[in-house]
């Protein structure tokens, strides 16, 4: 019983040490793999056809229609909130 517990531990430490890494690296993070391009199957993306430009694009406009609605939501009267 003393090595499944020790093994977990140890598992345990390697798993904060990555992810303790990858918070203070501050960089996103990446397949291994290199994804659909690295099979050849990139300019099968329904949403990009491949550009990458087209997905930045997308992405950006995806995060306006986000924080869109979170402005709309914060214009709302909420009658069920106290007055600050």
């Amino acid at each position: 019983m003393t090595i499944y517990i020790l093994a977990f531990v140890v598992m345990l430490l390697i798993i904060t040490g990555m992810a303790l890494g990858a918070i203070v690296q501050n960089k996103p993070l990446k397949g291994s793999c290199g994804g659909l391009n690295n099979i050849g199957m990139k300019r099968d993306c329904d949403i990009c056809g491949g550009d990458d430009d087209e997905c930045e694009k997308e992405q950006e406009r995806q995060r306006k229609i986000a924080e869109a609605k979170t402005a709309r939501a914060d214009l709302a009267y909420d009658a069920s909130k106290p007055k600050h």
